[in-house]
């Protein structure tokens, strides 16, 4: 069935003149419309490398390129070929047919990957239990791990050899006509959402907000561990009645993500506000903090994620941003982004850096000790 993302379309306002009434206007963030331009020369650098290291000898003729992309996106990177002489080697000539490799350089930083790849694995499995730990019924079909599996970081053959790697944790099961990835063991310890490490490691107290009035600040934002950190988009102007009742939401306990959803009235504000805890912590596990909405549309049932879960993004503009540049709709997070720019980063991600800057794109290293396994688990 067509996935209610391709349907409903979301209104931007750019500036210069506006609509009425106001509150319904969905406002553009620039900086993350960017984010999705500037992954566009990564990927296809990434794409080329990962192409012509699974040849058998590490060089690809240019004739079969068009046999692993298509016609049309072999000219694509036909076009970085060109244009990265620093990373891709173009030999061949006169009898000999054209071929491309990577350069010794390219090939020296490319030898790093199989360190990256390692130190991953620890954080790929706790986010897959954590995966499964939020589902309803600890399991997901397989089907749907492996439409995430990218977005994620999951190697390819995450199923054939991370998880029977693993049989303390993950099991591979046939319910109802379908193979699920199935949850051996419930630790207490991995119920911790992206959300509260992130209080803790900024000091915020557990008795805050509750002893002493702390009023909410022009921004959203409250000190508070009921809170999330939220970043109006530009244009926004919330007046005191807003910010008034969304300081009243700041403050509303609610349940963990980590508890079974069917004990929770849907109706309920405090069940309602546990939804955007889910959603925060799906975007959380992911590598990037970005999913496709078909992506995300995917977990409704895992998750019992609301039936206008578009509307639910949309009215919580200062935690996600929804857009549709791209051949495809974005969902970020929008406190993982300072900018255009995600804040930490996987093993994985530092390493994707270090290889595409040999074209002479600037590493982006927002805190160096942010960037470490430990946050992104």
């Amino acid at each position: 069935s067509r996935s209610q993302w391709t349907v409903v379309q979301v209104r931007h306002k750019s500036g210069g003149g506006g609509w009425r009434p106001k509150q319904k206007v969905y406002h553009r963030v620039h900086e993350l419309d960017k984010a999705i331009d500037l992954n566009k020369k990564p990927a296809l650098i990434l794409q080329l490398k990962s192409i012509i290291q699974a040849q058998k000898h590490g060089s690809l003729l240019l004739r079969d390129l068009e046999k692993h992309v298509g016609f049309v996106h072999k000219w694509n990177l036909m076009a970085a070929i060109e244009k990265y002489p620093s990373i891709f080697y173009v030999g061949g000539g006169n009898k000999e047919p054209p071929f491309v490799m990577l350069t010794e350089k390219a090939n020296k930083i490319a030898a790093e990957e199989g360190e990256a790849t390692e130190s991953m694995e620890p954080i790929l499995v706790n986010n897959l239990r954590k995966l499964l730990m939020m589902s309803v019924d600890c399991r997901v079909p397989l089907e749907k791990v492996e439409f995430i599996q990218s977005a994620m970081g999951l190697p390819q053959d995450f199923k054939s050899t991370l998880i029977p790697k693993y049989p303390e944790f993950f099991s591979l099961k046939v319910i109802n006509g379908k193979v699920n990835l199935v949850l051996e063991n419930w630790d207490s310890s991995l119920a911790t959402t992206a959300r509260e490490d992130r209080l803790s490691r900024e000091g915020v107290p557990e008795s805050v907000g509750d002893r002493k009035r702390v009023r909410i600040t022009k921004d959203g934002n409250f000190l508070g561990r009921n809170a999330f950190k939220v970043s109006f988009p530009p244009g926004f102007r919330p007046n005191a009645s807003y910010l008034e009742e969304f300081e009243k939401w700041q403050k509303m306990e609610f349940p963990s993500p980590y508890l079974n959803a069917r004990r929770f009235d849907a109706a309920d504000p405090k069940a309602r506000k546990r939804v955007v805890a889910v959603l925060h912590e799906l975007l959380s596990l992911t590598m990037e903090k970005r999913v496709t909405c078909a992506q995300l549309d995917a977990f409704h049932s895992e998750y019992l994620l609301p039936s206008r879960l578009i509307l639910c993004l949309i009215k919580h503009q200062g935690i996600f941003y929804i857009t549709n540049k791209g051949a495809r709709g974005t969902v970020f997070l929008k406190d993982a982004y300072a900018g255009s720019n995600l804040i930490e980063k996987c093993p994985l991600l530092l390493f994707h850096d270090r290889f595409v800057a040999l074209c002479g794109r600037k590493e982006v290293n927002l805190s160096n000790e942010m960037q470490s396994s430990s946050v992104f688990s």
